[in-house]
């Protein structure tokens, strides 16, 4: 088989390092002497990883992986392979699995499909149903991601909470307001699709390549925006302010969906709610849609100066310029690990908010990372029986408790409860508000009271283990905000492994973080393309069936006008 071919053999060539001032440029000569031909036999070459090797402070590296393609056949190619014996890098064939969406399926649907929600899940879904001809109907609670933006900036600068347009809910969804981190633990042709779609509307090229890819809370709105331009140029349509209220099942099956607009009959929806849609785990439970509790991330919010956290990634060398602030992921293992979630370098503290009086904080930054502050979340997981696992509810009620008193702790106008690290771990209030990158406010608060008491001991025993790790510099200005409640859902609604669909309803397709099956704005976004893969491979597309519908229609007419047989066969 040849390279021209579709499954040509390519190699992998790992573990090139280059220095911090080496440009990418350099790399097809490198690849060249490693593999041992001339740079002209190179045929095609691309960045598959790119990563950071911080572990020599005084001999920092960039190290990639590449894809290559060389101008001969499997023979010579694997030649190459055998003589390439460098020490510096590690060659071996590769052959990457190409994306592919299922034949459409022959099931006739009787109403376009519905798409309940316009975060990563819901938008990358209705996006593939719509390539593929299904004309998809977006439904999303919160205004569009302009209006969005407005109402989050009026809201931070003292303005009254829209309990429907705010940093959880409205186009993008959560993600929109939270990093834009684009890390998922997953590989393979899903991913890689969703990641070149992103890249496709508006996004940083790179982010295919980066070991931790980011885009920036500035950069997202604009991503959201060209997505939902395509869904509308394809045949999509996306309606906003459309809240979902209640499900119409008939027979085992969707028949409609009731709205704060009015009725929509839907046999197909997906339903990609998001972590925070509280309203809709609790209609689910009246509908008895099947849900089971389960394990989710809660904990407190820590906030450096960045510049720590810069020179001790870096060291003494002034490398900001060159590789923008520094991040860290930490855990300290114990009777309940603590780790690092969500670190925003350069980034801000912000109220993760939907609902008039509770109050929690998640971190974003922007595109550039230049605040002066670094923030993380520091999570524990929470697993069904800490709170009352048999109670499908019982996750949820337990971050509101916490949330609400976090709320009356802020004077009930979402001021964020802060302490100093130090006065935390000595028992002691805080005298002083220290600085913060909050925008709302700030009040004194003893953390301890808004944390469960497993939490606050997983503070207790693991904060000192990451500030021995940073030699004494992890704590040394930090403080601490909390509580920070909505890192996933507490809830898992049931669905088939095969099909995706609710058990014994049949239309149904619960997705992405708000179902329990993601947790990020890549997997969730991936789940939703899984899902519009199951309704292709089971349903005609829309489009498709309008056509032939057409053609039946104009057949029989012509057959209504054709002359009457003289009853003679052919």
């Amino acid at each position: 088989m040849s390279c021209s071919e579709n499954y040509a053999m390519s190699l992998r060539v790992s573990n090139i390092r280059l220095c911090l001032d080496e440009p990418e440029a350099g790399l097809p000569a490198r690849l060249a002497r490693l593999l041992g031909v001339g740079p002209e036999l190179l045929r095609r070459w691309r960045i598959l990883r790119k990563s950071l090797d911080t572990r020599d402070k005084s001999a920092l590296r960039f190290v990639y992986a590449v894809e290559v393609d060389l101008a001969e056949d499997e023979t010579r190619i694997a030649r190459h392979q055998r003589r390439a014996g460098h020490p510096e890098a590690r060659i071996e064939p590769y052959r990457e699995i190409p994306f592919r969406m299922p034949p459409p399926g022959l099931n006739s649907l009787a109403e376009r499909p519905v798409v309940i929600g316009s975060g990563p899940a819901g938008l990358v879904a209705a996006y593939f149903l719509a390539e593929q001809g299904y004309q998809p109907l977006v439904l999303e609670r919160g205004r569009a991601v302009r209006e969005r933006i407005h109402d989050v900036h009026a809201f931070d600068a003292g303005g009254p909470l829209n309990p429907e347009s705010n940093y959880l809910f409205g186009e993008g969804g959560a993600g929109t307001f939270s990093d834009g981190k684009l890390t998922c633990r997953n590989s393979g042709p899903d991913v890689r699709r969703v990641l070149e779609l992103f890249a496709a509307c508006k996004g940083k090229p790179s982010i295919l390549y980066d070991y931790r890819p980011h885009l920036g809370s500035n950069r997202l709105p604009a991503v959201v925006k060209a997505l939902r331009r395509r869904i509308e140029a394809l045949g999509g349509e996306v309606r906003f302010s459309c809240r979902v209220e209640d499900l119409d099942i008939s027979a085992g099956g969707l028949r409609g969906l009731m709205t704060s607009a009015g009725y929509i009959p839907a046999t197909v929806a997906l339903l990609a709610t998001g972590h925070s849609a509280r309203d809709i785990y609790r209609m689910l439970l009246r509908r008895g849609i099947p849900m089971a509790p389960k394990p989710f991330q809660m904990g407190v919010r820590i906030e450096q100066p960045q510049e720590t956290v810069n020179r001790v990634q870096y060291g003494d060398a002034r490398l900001e310029e060159k590789l923008g602030a520094g991040d860290y992921a930490l855990i300290a293992r114990g009777p309940q690990n603590l780790f690092s979630f969500c670190m925003c370098a350069g980034g801000h503290i912000i109220p993760s908010v939907s609902e008039p009086g509770y109050f929690s904080t998640n971190g974003m930054s922007l595109s550039g990372r230049d605040s002066p502050f670094a923030n993380s979340g520091l999570m524990v997981t929470v697993e069904p029986e800490q709170f009352g696992g048999s109670d499908i509810l019982a996750g949820v009620r337990l971050q509101e408790v916490y949330e609400q008193r976090a709320f009356a702790a802020g004077r009930q106008d979402y001021l964020c409860p802060i302490q100093l690290a130090d006065d935390f771990l000595n028992q002691r209030p805080s005298r002083k508000l220290p600085p913060c990158s909050y925008p709302r406010g700030l009040v004194l608060a003893s953390i301890a009271e808004l944390v469960p008491s497993f939490i606050h001991e997983a503070l207790r025993h693991g904060l000192p283990i990451m500030d021995q790790r940073w030699q004494g510099r992890f704590l040394a200005q930090a403080t601490l905000t909390g509580p920070e409640a909505r890192g996933s859902s507490p809830i898992r609604i049931v669905r088939d492994p095969i099909t995706l669909e609710t058990p014994g309803i049949v239309g149904l397709y619960p997705v992405g973080e708000g179902a329990g099956y993601a947790g990020g704005i890549v997997s969730a976004a991936v789940d939703g393309l899984r899902a519009a893969k199951a309704i292709v491979a089971r349903y005609a597309p829309l489009a498709a069936a309008r056509h032939s519908l057409a053609a039946d229609a104009s057949a029989v007419a012509g057959r209504i006008h054709q002359p009457e047989s003289d009853g003679r066969e052919d």
